[in-house]
Parts: structure tokens; C-alpha cells; sequence
């Protein structure tokens, strides 16, 4: 399954209906095409998805709403999922998935919605209050724009209540995922945006090691009476023996054991055509790494099963490696979170989106001037 499209009204976080689109919307030239992952006819995905914007204004929380939502196709419980907290105390979330079936060669719509009860032991439990999925056929479809038009199709499948041995924070997916077998791998890395320790004990591949950090001559991980035995060894040095991946931290940089963790998950990602998700992509990394990163994803013989990346920054710079704009969000906070495509304020693919995004013609994409003054003033005044 890939997503195509997701909305949400009612998150509490949000001033307005969240609209987030993961398929190409500008015109593709033939050289951009190397770039995108190709669906069917002239629909195209993007593989690498940057959302941006100055600190607090709402990336985790646009990550977090993917997330869940990426749980719910995959059939997990609702208050299982990790990120369920982005849903707050809303009493009514309705949110539309558009997704393409690879199996079945359709566009779906999937409408679920959401509300949250307190109670005094669990805090607030979810359940799901209605939910209907359509579906048509790609042969169907004759423009892009009538893609994601279901106006004159009915449900194919409608939540009733009565469905036997369907808990109330599961999807009904997890009925049509049982009959075409289909799932998604969604590697998140949330928890991994400030704590590096790595979460499996298989050995890395020896390239990812040597290009973050040529000094090391080998890694290893061996299970010895159901312990890991970790051996680390540096060129011309003699071998260490650990007992925890937290003590590779002790001879390791933040950025070598983060990029272990992010590439051999990446190259997952890239064999399977899943999603990863990655919260300030560029802590611990410096830049040249960060682009390599988004490359992998662009590069389409790299690329071959769709694999998505989509992450979150601060810097700028990395908007550059875009020839593209509708693949860029950008997140802003004032009195409630909204995300604009890039495509919609800069029409134009030559400008260059560092420049315009430092600038400040974005508009809310730098701190305000004034609270820089009262800063400075404040620092000022406590120099003597």
C-alpha cells in the first residue's frame, strides 16, 4: 500500500483540516522522473517527503498524524500505537486515507472516525465511531485530478457495529488486509531524534560502518548463553569486548551509532517499498550525510519498490536538494498548527528555497524580529 493523501479534521493540536499529499502534483519532466517513484500511467509518488519549520511549530505532530495512520492500514489498535497522543481529547477526529493497493491495482478512500473518552485509570481511551472504505479501479481514473473523486462511488465496505470479534480501535482493514495479504513496513524513529543506542544486535553492513566512520576495522555481535557479545575493533588497535549496545556510546559518536541505526533500516525500507520516519533528520548528522540519506530514497534504481522517506528539519539548506517544490511542507504555529505544501506559495521550481524560506517571504518560517529584540535586551541588561 502507498499513501497518497491524508485529512483530518478535529485533532486539537491543528487551527484547520490537516491536508497532506504524498504523489506528485506539479507537472513531471522526463528528467524528474528518475527522481520519483512511478505508480501508474502519470501518477508518480515522492519518495522523499521534508517537512520544515522554526522550533514549535508542529513537525512532530504532522509526523505523528502520518504514523498513526500508517497503524491504523496496518491493522494495529488504535491505543496501541505510539503516537496516539496526537489525537489529545477530540471528540470527534474524522480522517481520510487515500492509498493505492499494488495488489489490487486500486485507489482507495478510507473515512474513520475517532473519539476519545477520559477514564479515571487508562486516561483517555479511543474508539473508532464510523468508518466506510471505497475503492476504483486505476483503469478507471482518466486525469489525476479526478484521482481522488469518489463522489459517485458508494462504500465498499461500511462499519456496522455488529462485526464479530472486531475490537472498537481496530479498522475494518484489517478485514480487507487479510484477504489481499497486504501490509506496510513503517520504520519509526521518533524515539531515536535525541537517544542513540542501538535497538538490534545483528551485525551492521560493513559499508554503512565504513562510510560513517572508516576508523573502525570491523563490528560484530555475537549470542553466547542468550547474552550479546559485542566486538568492536579500530584499525591498529586491539579488539574490545562489550557487554550493551549502550557502551558503544563510550567509543562511538552520536552521529556514527544514529547513522548505523538510520541506514541499515533505510536499506529495509528501500528492499521492502515501506516508510520511514525520522523527527529532526539532521540531530547528530552533518549535512553531507543527511543528503546522502535523501538520495538513496531519490535515486530510482535505488529505488525500486516505492520506499518513502519522510522526515522533519530545521535547516534549510536541505530544501536545495529538491528540484521540486510539492514535496516540501511547511509547518507553522500560530494559535494552532497548518502545513502548506511549498507548491502553493512558491509557484516557481527555479528560485532557490533556502533564500526564500530564510528570507522570510514564506512568511512564520523565522523567529519574530520582536521577540529577537526582547532576547537581546534581556542579555544585555544581565551583562554588567
Amino acid at each position: 500500500m502507498k499513501l497518497l493523501r491524508i485529512t483530518a479534521d478535529g485533532l486539537p493540536r491543528f487551527r484547520e483540516k490537516l491536508d497532506v499529499c504524498f504523489y506528485a502534483q506539479q507537472r513531471v519532466s522526463e528528467d524528474q522522473k528518475e527522481q520519483l517513484h512511478s505508480l501508474f500511467s502519470n501518477i508518480y509518488l515522492n519518495p522523499a517527503n521534508g517537512f520544515i519549520g522554526i522550533n514549535a511549530s508542529g513537525k512532530t505532530s504532522v509526523l505523528k498524524v502520518i504514523l498513526l495512520v500508517l497503524g491504523i492500514l496496518n491493522n494495529e489498535p488504535i491505543n496501541h500505537i505510539k503516537t496516539k497522543d496526537i489525537l489529545g481529547d477530540t471528540k470527534n477526529a474524522v480522517i481520510n486515507i487515500f492509498f493505492y493497493s499494488e495488489k489490487n491495482k486500486e485507489i482507495c478512500r478510507l473515512e474513520i472516525t475517532i473519539t476519545g473518552k477520559k477514564t479515571k485509570t487508562e486516561g483517555i481511551i479511543y474508539s473508532i465511531v464510523s468508518e466506510q472504505l471505497w475503492t476504483k479501479r486505476t483503469d478507471e481514473i482518466a486525469t489525476r485530478k479526478a484521482m481522488l473523486d469518489f463522489e459517485e462511488k458508494k462504500p465498499v465496505m461500511i462499519r456496522s457495529g455488529h462485526e464479530d470479534f472486531l475490537s472498537e480501535d481496530v479498522s475494518i482493514m484489517i478485514s480487507r488486509n487479510k484477504k489481499t495479504g497486504e501490509n506496510t513496513r513503517v520504520v519509526n524513529l521518533l524515539q531515536f531524534t535525541n537517544v542513540n543506542v542501538l535497538p538490534f544486535s545483528e551485525d551492521i553492513p560493513a559499508e554503512v560502518i565504513t562510510y560513517l566512520d572508516p576508523t573502525i576495522e570491523s563490528l560484530h555481535f555475537d549470542e553466547n548463553d542468550q547474552k550479546t557479545v559485542i566486538r568492536l575493533k579500530f584499525k591498529g588497535k586491539e579488539e574490545i569486548i562489550l557487554n550493551s549496545p549502550i557502551e558503544l556510546n563510550n567509543y562511538l559518536s552520536s552521529g556514527t551509532v544514529k547513522g548505523m541505526i538510520t541506514f541499515t533500516l533505510a536499506q529495509e525500507v528501500l528492499q521492502n517499498g515501506g516508510y520511514m520516519v525520522v523527527d529532526e533528520i539532521e540531530n547528530h548528522f552533518n549535512k553531507e550525510i543527511v543528503t546522502t540519506l535523501m538520495r538513496f530514497f531519490m535515486d530510482s534504481r535505488l529505488n525500486k519498490n516505492g520506499g518513502t522517506l519522510i522526515f522533519s528539519t530545521h535547516y534549510p539548506e536541505l530544501l536545495d536538494e529538491y528540484d521540486r517544490n510539492d514535496s516540501i511542507f511547511v509547518t507553522r504555529n500560530r494559535n494552532g498548527i497548518t502545513v502548506e505544501n511549498l507548491s502553493m506559495i512558491l509557484k516557481r521550481n527555479d528560485i532557490k528555497k533556502s533564500d526564500a524560506y530564510q528570507s522570510g517571504f514564506l512568511e512564520g518560517t523565522t523567529p519574530m524580529y520582536e521577540a529577537y529584540m526582547q532576547l537581546k535586551k534581556s542579555i544585555a541588561s544581565s551583562i554588567r
